[in-house]
């Protein structure tokens, strides 16, 4: 689907991942193209799935979240429960903000904020650590974020 792209839908996708709220007046402006072309665009777009949703992008410190960290995950496989369904019930905890499934030493990696390090840890040893299916983990704080899209 991203080969049907030309430059101009390019060019509208980076202008929206900017500022999703951005009016089609302005959008128009900055491509050099008619307003209803924009529109007719960003509905293309919607309906063949290359934009999934609009969303917003929090400011984490003043929500009391400004503590990120990542976490990898060692799979359990003799939990009986398979990696994909290990994975659902992580992605399901207060915290966590993301989880893949990646190859190499580790087998999960997860994404999780909180107000502190000590609530970090909380996430780690109270909940994450109790799901069956979750072996060892190591948790890496991270200091600054220099770059996040959404």
């Amino acid at each position: 689907m991203a080969g049907a792209l030309d430059a101009i839908d390019v060019k509208l996708l980076k202008e929206l991942r900017e500022n999703a709220r951005e009016n089609i007046a302005s959008l128009s402006k900055k491509l050099g193209i008619p307003r209803t072309t924009v529109h007719y665009r960003i509905k293309r777009l919607v309906e063949e799935g290359i934009i999934e949703k609009f969303t917003v992008k929090p400011n984490y410190k003043k929500l009391n979240l400004g503590t990120t960290a990542f976490i990898l995950a060692r799979y359990d496989p003799d939990s009986g429960l398979n990696q994909r369904e290990v994975a659902e019930k992580i992605a399901s905890l207060d915290g966590v903000y993301e989880v893949h499934i990646i190859a190499g030493e580790w087998d999960l990696l997860i994404k999780v904020r909180a107000p502190s390090s000590e609530e970090v840890g909380k996430i780690v040893v109270d909940k994450l650590r109790e799901i069956k299916g979750v072996g060892q983990t190591v948790t890496m704080v991270s200091f600054v974020t220099v770059k996040e899209e959404v």
